[in-house]
């Protein structure tokens, strides 16, 4: 009986050392903070970037982004092309990418070689256009002095309205800095998907949503918003087999405190109930699974499944000033191709982009064992995501071809493009070009984005 007790005691131990192993695996890892060159105030833009140029010449100075509308703009247009006499310098395809292989990503490079008759960049003059209003300047300014990480890098404190980290040390502050970019107060947009076959064939859907963004609210400070980050109301208008079908989301700042939470309206069952696979790697709204949840926004949600780690800043050619795509005079058959979105719409311009390496912790799962972000060093958009499956292989390929919105002003993608270079298929999402555009300064009301409104306005 003693020697059993013992070896009962023996394999207990061994399974408290392995479990204690195993968390220490799974642990979030915040990178030691990267050795970067500290700027004075007078070499750092107003949210952190490097003010001046490249010795070559090729990436101007930023001078202020835009700072006006062109003009003849009315707002409710479809955003003119500042830099429309612009000419292409030169094109990027198959047959001379490898001499730009050190300003192009992983993905990029695939991407040539799954479509070396089709695929190409067109190269323009860089045009440093990122702009932000004052207030949210002076409040990451601010920030910037106050600003820390929280709850293992999930969130942060100190901060209010403005990027939270403008003098970044690691890949949680730069992420952070993505996902708290401003996006106004109150927005309505059309947010259209198409997911064509590999022969181009194509349905839209039709989506509408609204955007309540309560830590960019004049005045509100982390402790003011409870928590909550934004609200988040999608409703499917077509096809019909989709239509009424409706996804609220409570997105919180630190979601490590407060997962984020969502409920979906079945207009067949006329009934709310919750969605909690509204997060991570589950499949996005009528995406074909094409586009997991938190690849919204190329990036969103919570950050525990990955290790992060701020790699370093490069030059690279990333999609960029891209109000050809956004013109209102397209139809979505001009945009659409087999295989990609039609390159002979997108811009693509030589930026500094700060790269980050996420590698799926241990004893966890996500489709992804690994991805790559590049951000703008403007306005922390996230341009370009590499994906690897879980062998670690390159599966997907992301752009976010982005425009100065200057009615704002804010930087911010126009059509998001996610390519999975297995299927030949891809999802892209943005499209509005036959909608109104976006606005930014709706007033809403933080009582239209409770379960209970939810299950009103799906019944209306």
């Amino acid at each position: 009986m003693a020697e059993q007790k013992a070896q009962q005691a023996k394999q207990e131990a061994q399974r408290l050392a392995a479990a204690k192993l195993a968390k220490e695996k799974s642990v979030t890892k915040i990178a030691k903070p990267i050795i970067k060159k500290q700027l004075s105030a007078t070499e750092k833009t107003p949210v952190g970037a490097q003010r001046a140029g490249n010795a070559a010449g090729t990436i101007p100075a930023w001078t202020g982004g835009i700072t006006k509308p062109p003009a003849g703009y009315k707002k409710g247009d479809h955003h003119q092309d500042p830099f429309a006499n612009d000419k292409v310098l030169f094109a990027i395809n198959a047959s001379n990418y490898k001499q730009y292989a050190n300003q192009l990503s992983v993905g990029q490079k695939a991407m040539f070689e799954k479509y070396p008759d089709t695929y190409k960049m067109n190269v323009y003059k860089t045009r440093r256009s990122a702009s932000f209003p004052k207030r949210i300047y002076q409040k990451t300014m601010e920030n910037g002095k106050t600003g820390k990480l929280s709850a293992d890098g999930e969130g942060a404190e100190n901060v209010a309205e403005g990027f939270p980290f403008p003098d970044f040390t690691n890949a949680y502050e730069l992420i952070l800095n993505h996902k708290l970019k401003y996006k106004g107060v109150g927005g309505i947009r059309y947010n259209n998907q198409v997911a064509p076959t590999a022969s181009g064939r194509f349905t839209v859907v039709k989506l509408k949503e609204e955007l309540l963004g309560k830590y960019y609210k004049p005045g509100n400070t982390i402790e003011d918003i409870n928590n909550i980050l934004l609200y988040f109301y999608q409703e499917v208008e077509s096809p019909a087999r989709l239509a009424g079908r409706i996804l609220l989301v409570h997105e919180t700042m630190n979601q490590q405190v407060t997962p984020r939470q969502a409920w979906i309206y079945n207009p067949g069952q006329r009934r709310v109930r919750r969605a909690p696979n509204v997060a991570y790697d589950n499949p996005g709204t009528a995406s074909d699974g094409l586009r997991t949840n938190d690849m919204t926004d190329m990036f969103n949600g919570a950050m525990d499944r990955f290790n992060w780690e701020f790699v370093g800043t490069k030059e690279m050619y990333v999609p960029y000033n891209s109000y050809k795509v956004h013109s209102g005079d397209l139809d979505y058959a001009d945009i659409v191709r087999p295989g990609h979105l039609n390159q002979d719409l997108m811009r693509y311009e030589l930026h500094r982009v700060h790269v980050v390496e996420a590698t799926l912790k241990e004893g966890v799962r996500h489709i992804n064992s690994r991805r790559t972000f590049y951000l703008d060093e403007d306005s922390y958009q996230i341009l370009l995501t590499d994906h690897y499956d879980k062998r670690g292989n390159i599966w997907r390929v992301s752009e976010a071809h982005s425009i100065n919105y200057y009615d704002v002003p804010t930087f911010w993608s126009t059509v998001e493009a996610h390519y999975d270079l297995r299927s030949g298929r891809y999802v892209a999402v943005g499209l509005d070009n036959k909608d109104p555009v976006n606005t930014f300064d709706v007033p809403l009301s933080e009582a239209n984005y409770t379960p209970q409104a939810l299950r009103k306005r799906g019944r209306r």
